[in-house]
């Protein structure tokens, strides 16, 4: 008998840190509801994450426009089916103007400061332990990232010390000249990376600015992949890197993401409800509080260096420090890793699926709000 899909409706954020810290409700409900079909809807830089979720319908490239026409396109683009779920992290209106059973939208608490990752559980209502961010990858893009970094020879290259030093505002960017200091400690033949590797990675806007951190590292050493690689295979390159270092970025959280050690550099940003996620990440900075950084540039707009002021000793020691922590009883190479990853994806494809359900279970019931019967729709977008 075929078994009956539950469309679930996923709206998302613009940007790629937001969408990233949110894509762990994704996995909780392709989890929780077996016969789940996605549709996910997110902004340009964004959709290209969620390319190989399971039961993925359709990703639908929402382009915020003036006013509110780009809910208007988007809804004519989802009025015509019936959605089990629609689960809105935008906080607009659309789920109130479509048919559907269940619906979870986002809601602005007033004069609290939460982490993004708390602040997207919240809607659909989970406590606790929120869902960890996590994205989706086949085994080709594995493959691809595994063969830009050279893991699939016999030779072992050592440690990969990934960094990103680009971010959407110059006033988050640190020094690029302290990165190449700071790389060049932990890489050093006396370092806690040494033998190692770097791996440098960006957008295609950044390949100049991390021309002098190329210049100096070491050659032979360094793998620039700046501009040369789409999110997706940059997550699978990190995946297998031993530390990120990098600028409060979309990238940062993806590296966070990969469960690889993160170290996020903060100034003009507020750790607590940016820090990158995960009991393997940490957030430092310099002597300034985000408040001060308020004081001096209110609308965090000006085109001022503020990261000026975080020294490369702190961050080199906070580097160790993370390395020391994350450290496992017998270190793994990238290139083991790369095996093994190989062979659990054989292992798993051997497996037998579980039989499907033909609805929603009862955890979805319990963490999403019910429909009111008499609900008009005449509410007003709230976005």
């Amino acid at each position: 008998m075929t078994q009956r899909a539950f469309p679930i409706l996923f709206i998302t954020a613009t940007r790629i840190g937001d969408a990233v810290l949110s894509s762990g409700l994704i996995k909780f409900l392709a989890d929780q509801v077996p016969n789940a079909r996605f549709t996910i809807v997110a902004g340009p830089l964004a959709a290209p994450l969620f390319a190989h979720v399971p039961g993925l319908d359709r990703v639908i490239v929402m382009e915020k426009g003036k006013g509110k026409g780009h809910w208007f396109r988007l809804w004519r683009q989802v009025r015509h089916k019936k959605w089990g779920l629609v689960v809105d992290l935008r906080g607009s209106a659309t789920a109130l103007f479509l048919r559907r059973d269940k619906r979870a939208i986002w809601k602005k608490l007033p004069g609290e400061v939460t982490h993004k990752v708390l602040d997207a559980a919240r809607t659909l209502k989970l406590e606790g332990d929120p869902p960890a961010p996590h994205l989706y990858i086949t085994p080709d893009v594995q493959a691809l990232a595994d063969d830009l970094l050279g893991l699939n020879g016999t030779r072992d290259e050592g440690p990969i010390l990934a960094v990103g030093p680009a971010a959407n505002w110059v006033g988050k960017v640190w020094p690029i000249e302290r990165f190449t200091q700071t790389a060049a400690q932990l890489l050093d033949k006396d370092g806690p990376m040494a033998g190692g590797r770097l791996l440098i990675l960006g957008g295609p806007e950044d390949t100049r600015m991390v021309e002098e951190l190329r210049r100096a590292s070491t050659r032979g050493r360094t793998i620039d992949l700046t501009g040369k690689v789409d999110l997706l295979t940059a997550y699978a390159c990190l995946r297998r890197a031993r530390l990120f270092i990098g600028n409060d970025s979309g990238l940062m959280h993806i590296a966070a993401a990969a469960g690889t050690p993160t170290l996020g550099l903060f100034g003009p940003s507020d750790e607590r409800r940016y820090a990158p996620w995960g009991d393997k990440a940490v957030a430092v900075r310099g002597p300034r509080t985000f408040d001060q950084f308020r004081a001096v540039d209110p609308d965090l707009s000006q085109a001022i260096r503020h990261m000026s002021d975080l020294p490369v000793a702190t961050v080199v020691r906070e580097a160790k420090a993370l390395l020391i922590r994350t450290a496992p009883a017998a270190e793994t190479s990238p290139r083991t890793a790369a095996v093994e990853d190989a062979n659990a994806a054989d292992a798993a494809g051997a497996e037998i699926a579980p039989p499907v359900e033909e609805s929603a279970p009862e955890a979805v019931d319990a963490v999403v709000e019910e429909v009111p019967a008499e609900e008009r729709m005449t509410e007003r977008d709230a976005s």
